[in-house]
């Protein structure tokens, strides 16, 4: 492709990923505030939803990257849109016919977890095949910061929707927003599959990922790195509707807001993150940014009444921002630094062990939240993010400036290849 395919490609890509994420947020709102105020859900049956939002990671997180590396990008990422769209518009319709349980939400929440597993894992995978290696980190620096911006109006929009609407109805926010992406992705060029004669079981080539990544010096680490993170955004998920609805008493206007903030923290940690890592360099920069996580972690849950709204506002802010650095940074090392062969494999060995905590701690918040309170919940999930910057300073990683210090020069070469 030329140049300037390459730049229309990447806009109806991008253009794609910022509708869905929209509906997205608008959806991590009203969801929620429909088993709290619809269904009454129980601090487990939160964290329960919570986790099967998640959960596909565990069981299909690892074969992902196979069947991506087999399938054209472009019918899976629409196929993947399309199941979530009909699983999502299935809550409104159960409502009206006066059918919908907590039950229902939890199987939504699943099918939608297992869509977003092969959405995820094409999505990576297509980018650095529609962006030169020179644009890589700056696009997905951009990306994060639209998804930022999503976070940020996504949920206030949110909220005030489910105060106007009511929560049910604007459930299907989200699902039309699904049908736009597919329709947006469906317009992008295919990807040609090789057919080998003779491929190599699966199982071989999912060892053949794992081992590579966890024998690898900067991408094992910074997995455990992202696992810690991601075990207490879980926990996060799962108690922050409880904390605010129920301990907080927040209106559902005020929790949209409080939710939204989240994107601030996003959007400028995404802003700011080709200045941090260019100025105190990769490395150094993923170390500083996981202990303002931390701090973040801890801030959230502190106060009564408004300074406790000051607080999870500002908390949520600088533990946002700087999950976004990190994020992107190990992204974009992973996404140049891997075979092209086996990029598809890297990324989903990566979430399905990073992103598979996120059901762990969804299901252990609930738990501990039942019994202690969803404040409790919030501290002790705080103490265990102090496990991130704690994985990265007993690895090799603490030695570097830069992750790419440690990349030879076999491993200078295009991330994918070409679309057809």
């Amino acid at each position: 492709m030329t140049v300037g395919q390459r730049a229309g490609v990447f806009w109806r890509w991008w253009a794609a990923g910022t509708t869905s994420q929209v509906g997205s947020a608008v959806g991590a709102v009203a969801l929620p505030l429909t088993a709290l105020t619809v269904l009454d859900a129980s601090a487990f049956e939160m964290g329960l939803i919570a986790a099967a939002s998640y959960v596909a990671w565990l069981v299909v997180g690892l074969p992902a990257g196979v069947i991506v590396q087999r399938l054209p990008l472009r019918g899976a990422q629409v196929g993947a849109d399309l199941a979530r769209a009909v699983a999502v518009a299935s809550i409104p319709l159960a409502w009206w016919w006066g059918w919908l349980t907590v039950a229902q939400l939890v199987v939504v929440a699943l099918v939608v977890s297992f869509a977003n597993v092969l959405f995820d894992v094409a999505n990576a995978t297509f980018l650095p095949a529609i962006v030169s290696r020179e644009q890589l980190h700056a696009r997905n620096s951009l990306t994060s910061a639209t998804h930022a911006g999503t976070q940020l109006s996504g949920p206030s929009l949110g909220g005030l929707a489910v105060q106007a609407l009511g929560a049910v109805p604007t459930v299907l926010v989200d699902a039309v927003s699904y049908l736009v992406s597919a329709a947006l992705l469906w317009s992008l060029p295919a990807r040609r599959v090789d057919t080998p004669e003779h491929r190599p079981p699966v199982r071989a080539m999912i060892g053949e990922g794992w081992r590579y990544v966890t024998r690898h010096p900067v991408m094992g680490p910074t997995m455990w790195t992202a696992t810690a993170v991601n075990f207490v955004c879980g926990a996060q998920l799962a108690v922050y509707p409880l904390y605010l609805v129920r301990e907080l008493h927040a209106p559902a206007a005020l929790v949209g807001v409080l939710l939204a903030v989240e994107g601030v923290g996003s959007l400028i940690g995404a802003a700011l993150t080709p200045w941090i890592t260019g100025r105190w360099g990769t490395a150094r920069s993923l170390v500083v940014a996981c202990l303002m996580a931390t701090g973040g972690a801890f801030l959230v849950p502190v106060g009564a009444g408004w300074p406790a709204y000051l607080a999870f506002a500002a908390g949520n802010v600088v533990f946002a921002g700087g999950v976004v650095v990190l994020s992107v940074t190990t992204r974009t090392y992973r996404q140049t630094a891997s075979p092209p062969e086996l990029l598809s494999r890297v990324m989903a060995t990566v979430r399905f062990v990073s992103w598979g905590a996120i059901p762990v701690g969804g299901l252990a918040a609930g738990a501990l939240a039942g019994l202690a309170g969803a404040r409790v919940t919030l501290f002790a999930f705080a103490a265990a993010a102090v496990l991130a910057p704690l994985a990265l300073l007993l690895s090799p990683v603490r030695r570097l400036r830069d992750l790419a210090d440690l990349v030879d020069d076999a491993d200078e070469r295009p991330a994918v290849a070409a679309l057809g």
